[in-house]
């Protein structure tokens, strides 16, 4: 083992056994007053920063357990794969099917997200277009722009009569009918319906949803970001081997009779 690896061990075993820590935590882990050295440390071993509160939490590679969009949260502190907040927003906005408007990003990446949508819109890292009323904000490459935008406006005519309404103003009646028909779905369906209801409620959807549906906030949480970041993957829903058999063409014997003519 290095020298250096030697080094870092106060900060791995803090980190392992906490998950996260702040600057001052490893200060005290290592002993030391030096920023410089802790960055040093941390240098040495690999570490990522928290894209919320203002990147001030810590943490080491192997501890993060991303989802499949690229973050991981502990006591709601987020990381993410692909660097700080500004990284993070402009790689949701680049892969996503219809971009995002400013509460569409913050509703997904859980921080505020205006001022990072705007520092990348004037430094021309991101497009955006005002479309039903509301920014839009895409990607700068031309082509993927065009697709973002052409299914943005696809879908907003669906999206806009039902995006104000409130879960409180639903007749027992209604409610119950999305209660029977979510019953019906897999549970991926489950999930994706799920979250694409709380986005039409708007801020404080999701946990709405989950009382209603009886469901974790978190999985509506995710169900909306799967929506709307395209990490969908297609599955069959037929299992293998399920389904109607193939007919087998059953050869006819012929009698003992027959072969004596």
């Amino acid at each position: 083992m290095s020298a250096k690896a030697l080094d870092s061990k106060p900060i791995v075993h803090l980190l392992k056994a906490n998950k996260i820590a702040t600057l001052d935590e490893l200060k005290r882990a290592l002993r030391t007053r030096s920023t410089m050295t802790v960055f040093r440390k941390l240098t040495s071993i690999g570490y990522l920063s928290s894209y919320s509160h203002r990147g001030k939490y810590y943490t080491i590679p192997k501890i993060a357990k991303f989802d499949q969009t690229g973050l991981w949260s502990w006591h709601s502190i987020w990381f993410s794969k692909f660097g700080n907040l500004v990284e993070t927003a402009k790689e949701f906005v680049d892969s996503s099917m219809a971009g995002f408007t400013v509460k569409e990003l913050e509703q997904t990446l859980h921080v505020e997200a205006q001022h990072t949508l705007l520092k990348l819109f004037q430094a021309k890292r991101i497009y955006r277009k005002k479309i039903s009323g509301l920014y839009v904000y895409v990607a700068f490459d031309p082509t993927k722009r065009k697709s973002q935008i052409a299914m943005r406006k696809s879908s907003a005519s669906q999206f806009e009569f039902d995006l104000s309404y409130e879960l409180k103003a639903l007749s027992e009646e209604l409610k119950a009918a999305i209660i029977l028909f979510f019953s019906l779905l897999n549970e991926k369906q489950r999930r994706l319906y799920a979250g694409l209801e709380a986005f039409k409620l708007g801020y404080g959807g999701d946990k709405k949803i989950a009382q209603l549906l009886g469901l974790d906030v978190h999985t509506v949480a995710k169900g909306r970001q799967d929506l709307f970041t395209g990490q969908i993957e297609e599955q069959r829903i037929r299992q293998e081997g399920a389904g109607r058999k193939p007919v087998e063409k059953k050869i006819r014997k012929s009698s003992k009779r027959s072969k004596n003519y």
